[in-house]
């Protein structure tokens, strides 16, 4: 039975049961919990629930989301990046605005600061549009091969690496060819040293761990790269497995006007798809993706609803509408639990 969790706004949304009742007629049952603060990313490691929020820190549950309490360690309250380490349920990466980046050992509950970051020659251009005066972490992406090297990006200026050591973390400033405002990573266990990356300034991808990056873009009619998951199954090869990534024309047709597409790529071109079941073109913001446990199976959460694939984006169907359920239109987060 697969678990969704989603974040908008100032609402969580988990929804059981959406893939197994798709499959029998059923409907899924749905909870949603409300903050008093704008959530801005979620991840779940060994069962605890953890919510970074904009003003209120991360927020921790043990219980479902029946209570919440707020980890401790973190010096501040914007709290913009999660994720738990593959191999390690106990540890937990977070990251904030202003950028800095914590570690934890016990699931989330309490947090030390590791240092350095913004240390990096690069930080001096670190800065976000809308808030240029400031910058924060936007995505981190542990390495599934290599359980001591992480992918962080910084919205925005910089994909950097952090490399972590028995004395802390040694970071790595930007790699020739990354994007500068990337905004989700995707890698998978089967394809060590693969990273897939969405930017507002192109997409990315990279096989031998982030040395070098390569930029695949024909189709790619869009190029403001909101999210990107992959089916390393589902490829014409292991060398291109099948990448879904949500891209729009700029900023403000992804998240305020509203006009975003899905595109999907299985060899060397990306094709879009359209009228496929789910939502694309005008009034649509852009979706966050999430792959499943099977092949073919993806999840695409934007201000329509909550929608799945199981044949690799070829057809989609509505799991959730999300009228009247949320106060916000775009999708800041999206956990998959199979």
């Amino acid at each position: 039975m697969s678990t969704i969790y989603a974040a908008y706004g100032e609402t969580l949304l988990v929804v059981d049961g959406a893939g197994d009742a798709a499959d029998a007629g059923g409907s899924p049952t749905l909870q949603e919990h409300r903050f008093d603060s704008r959530t801005q990313s979620v991840a779940v490691t060994d069962g605890t629930v953890l919510l970074g929020t904009f003003e209120d820190g991360l927020q921790r549950s043990t219980d479902g989301g029946d209570s919440w309490e707020r980890a401790t360690g973190i010096e501040h309250d914007a709290v913009t990046a999660i994720a738990a380490a593959p191999d390690d349920p106990a540890t937990v990466y977070a990251g904030t605005e202003p950028s800095r980046f914590y570690r934890s050992t016990d699931g989330g509950a309490t947090f030390e600061r590791l240092d350095g970051l913004t240390d990096l020659p690069s930080s001096d251009d670190w800065a976000f549009p809308p808030r240029p005066h400031t910058h924060h972490v936007r995505w981190i992406e542990p390495d599934p091969a290599d359980p001591d090297l992480l992918h962080v990006s910084i919205e925005a200026g910089a994909q950097v690496r952090a490399r972590l050591t028995d004395d802390g973390v040694d970071w790595e400033d930007r790699v020739p060819g990354t994007r500068r405002d990337v905004h989700t990573m995707a890698t998978h266990p089967a394809t060590p040293g693969r990273v897939w990356v969405a930017a507002g300034d192109g997409y990315a991808e990279t096989a031998d761990g982030g040395d070098s990056w390569e930029h695949p873009q024909s189709g790619l009619n869009h190029t403001y790269c909101w999210s990107v998951a992959v089916d390393p199954a589902g490829g014409v090869e292991p060398s291109t497995p099948r990448v879904l990534l949500s891209a729009a024309s700029g900023a403000n047709d992804a998240h305020r006007r509203g006009e975003s597409y899905l595109y999907r790529r299985e060899g060397d071109a990306w094709e879009r798809l359209d009228g496929r079941g789910v939502p694309t073109g005008e009034g649509v913001y852009r979706a966050v993706l999430a792959r499943g446990a099977d092949e073919g199976t993806f999840w695409a959460a934007n201000n329509h609803g909550l929608y799945r694939t199981d044949d690799g984006g070829d057809t989609w169907e509505r799991r959730v509408s999300l009228a009247d359920r949320v106060d916000a239109p775009t999708c800041r987060g999206l956990v998959v639990v199979d």
